[in-house]
């Protein structure tokens, strides 16, 4: 997993992209099982993750359904901004309720998935936290009625 230059990303081989296919099915997965599954020993193996994880390559988390843990509204937020984005990403990003922010193009400059208790506190979020960030020009919220997919499969098809 040699880089080319300081500034280039990890070139990830395909032995080491089958070690983060077989974390992805199951994060808790031994690395004895991961081994057998790929070809290396469980020492190779742990070598490997533990180097993804230093090049930040993947994290190994666990992922909760908000529903079963009091969290009962997510939105999308789609943000317009006028001037610098990175004041706004950076405040959106220190906000506990943010899932994710990422700069687009089209119609907003940010999107932003929250995580609320309730529609109180999604209203709360947008309208005296989100709206009144300096820079911020215009919001348009997508509630979520219901989660049909969700994976964790990136980087690896």
């Amino acid at each position: 997993m040699a880089t080319s230059d300081k500034n280039s990303s990890p070139s990830i081989d395909p032995v080491s992209l089958a070690i983060i296919e077989q974390l992805q099915e199951d994060g808790r997965r031994p690395y004895a099982a991961i081994g057998k599954a790929v070809g290396l020993s469980e020492a190779a193996v742990r070598q490997r993750v533990q180097k993804l994880l230093d090049q930040n390559v993947m994290q190994i988390v666990a992922v909760t359904d908000p529903l079963t843990v009091g969290l009962r509204r997510q939105a999308m937020v789609g943000i317009n901004v006028e001037g610098d984005l990175d004041p706004v990403a950076d405040a959106l990003t220190a906000m506990e309720e943010v899932e994710y922010v990422v700069v687009t193009t089209g119609s907003f400059d940010l999107l932003v998935e929250i995580v609320c208790e309730d529609d109180d506190h999604l209203l709360e979020m947008i309208n005296k936290r989100i709206r009144t960030l300096s820079g911020v020009r215009s919001t348009e919220s997508f509630i979520y009625l219901k989660l049909r997919k969700q994976t964790y499969t990136w980087g690896t098809r």
